[in-house]
């Protein structure tokens, strides 16, 4: 009996030991956030800029070029789930998510070029060509973006240095935002001459070779950690990980009402600025802003301390909702409504950051539970399909909302129950939808605190089976 209580002493100190001792390098931490640079750097382009470049540019129909958009976007959320059963199936010497940074670097900085190239194309094959070209770009981005969250448990079983390059990642992905919907199109214009074509394909390409750089730059500093490199989990394997995993339900909940708030209000700003107060102007301005929300991202490990993942989120929400508000009670007031903007910008954001590093935490709980470590399938559906399948959502409330209320996109004055149902949807159809999310992450308060238990069994296992290996 005392030998086996000294034994099990020695896991347990070997347990705590391992855990205190696996810290990320801050160079490794940085270049993971690369990863999410180079990544928004390019796709930023695609939700930003898409329409306008398929009508603008292009030359495509605005009917046709809504309808290729959905399409895209519908493919690339039931894409996702797929993607992490791939990326669980993954073996190979560089590890399970680390591979796929190499694989798909050429492949997505290259689609998303041709996406914005114009060939000499006309009628329906140059529809079919930007169809093709744009489902091609949307499942070379999930090829990549898959990975980006899925590889974060596998780089630290320490559940605080994964808050914290997590928190780099989302900085870093913010700068990638920002230089893409800031400069692209001054830079197409200049390298264009007069030619928006030529312009966007030049412009976009020198983008690409910076964001491939920046990838393979990733790839040569990642390290995976914890990896069974003899098992590869079966389809059947990543959905019983799920199986009994609350931690996880609660998570990819709050993260679908998330993104579907915050889709919605996006929807809905450019009608705002244009038709409710009347100056187009403003929606350059208030994009700018949202630059703002790196400070909430930069910030959010040190407010981990002191309110834990659970109250940390619920107070960004929270932020995020009082701004929504306050920008309702501005009105025309725009230095007030910048006030409101700043906040909201600040909590979504940094919410989203928290739900990032949270969806990792649940794939410990799955193997935990289980003892089937399902990274690519749980953060796949916790992470890409709640973007994808939120802004779907979110931007199919709003639409519904403007059209049920009479909205007109060729009337230059608006109605009075269309420009409410504008204001309604982006202040407070998203006031609504965070709550909700909110409230995901007060049951979710119980799961967090049993994380210790979880790291600390695992820990354990791991240590154990070195012991075993060693005798």
């Amino acid at each position: 009996m005392g030998s086996n209580s000294e034994h099990v002493d020695h896991n347990v100190e070997a347990a705590q030991a391992m855990l205190a001792s696996d810290k990320l390098p801050f160079h490794r931490k940085l270049t993971y956030g690369f990863t999410d640079m180079a990544g928004n750097l390019l796709y930023t382009l695609v939700g930003s800029y898409m329409l306008y470049f398929f009508t603008n540019v292009f030359g495509l129909d605005v009917g046709i070029a809504g309808s290729l958009l959905l399409l895209g976007r519908f493919i690339d959320a039931l894409g996702a789930p797929v993607m992490g059963v791939l990326v669980d199936h993954t073996h190979s010497k560089y590890g399970k998510n680390r591979p796929w940074f190499l694989w798909m670097a050429l492949p997505f900085t290259i689609s998303i070029w041709l996406l914005f190239t114009t060939p000499s194309l006309s009628g329906t094959m140059k529809v079919v060509y930007a169809g093709a070209m744009y489902i091609i770009a949307e499942l070379a981005y999930t090829a990549l973006s898959t990975p980006i969250t899925s590889v974060l448990p596998n780089l630290s079983a320490n559940s605080d240095e994964r808050t914290s390059a997590n928190s780099i990642r989302m900085v870093l992905g913010n700068v990638g935002n920002f230089f893409a919907v800031t400069f692209v199109m001054p830079l197409a214009s200049l390298l264009g001459d007069g030619n928006d074509q030529r312009g966007w394909s030049l412009a976009v390409g020198l983008y690409a070779i910076i964001a491939f750089i920046i990838i393979i730059i990733a790839f040569l500093d990642m390290r995976e950690k914890n990896i069974d490199e003899e098992k590869i989990i079966t389809i059947r394997e990543s959905i019983r990980a799920t199986k009994s995993n609350w931690p996880w339900v609660l998570i990819v909940a709050a993260n679908l009402l998330l993104w579907t708030a915050y889709s919605a209000r996006n929807a809905a700003l450019p009608y705002y600025f244009q038709y409710n107060l009347n100056d187009k102007g403003l929606i350059s301005l208030f994009n700018g802003f949202s630059i703002i929300q790196i400070i909430g991202m930069a910030a959010v490990p040190f407010v981990v301390r002191y309110l834990n993942k659970w109250g940390t989120t619920i107070f960004m929400l929270g932020m995020t909702m009082v701004g929504q508000v306050w920008i309702g009670f501005a009105g025309n007031n725009v230095t007030s409504g910048l006030i409101g903007w700043c906040l909201a910008c600040i909590g979504s954001g940094s919410a989203m950051t928290m739900f990032f590093s949270m969806v990792g935490d649940t794939v410990d709980f799955g193997e935990w539970k289980t003892g089937i470590r399902a990274n690519g399938f749980l953060t796949a559906m916790g992470a890409s399909f709640c973007i994808q399948m939120g802004s779907g959502i979110g931007s199919f409330i709003a639409a519904r909302i403007l059209a049920t209320f009479g909205f007109t996109a060729a009337k230059t004055v608006q109605s009075a129950g269309s420009l409410s149902a504008i204001s309604f949807t982006f202040i407070w159809v998203p006031v609504i939808i965070y709550a909700f999310s909110a409230i995901c992450m007060i049951f979710y308060r119980k799961w967090e605190k049993h994380e210790p238990i979880v790291n600390e069994e695992l820990a354990e296992r791991r240590a154990a089976e070195k012991e075993t290996v060693t005798d």
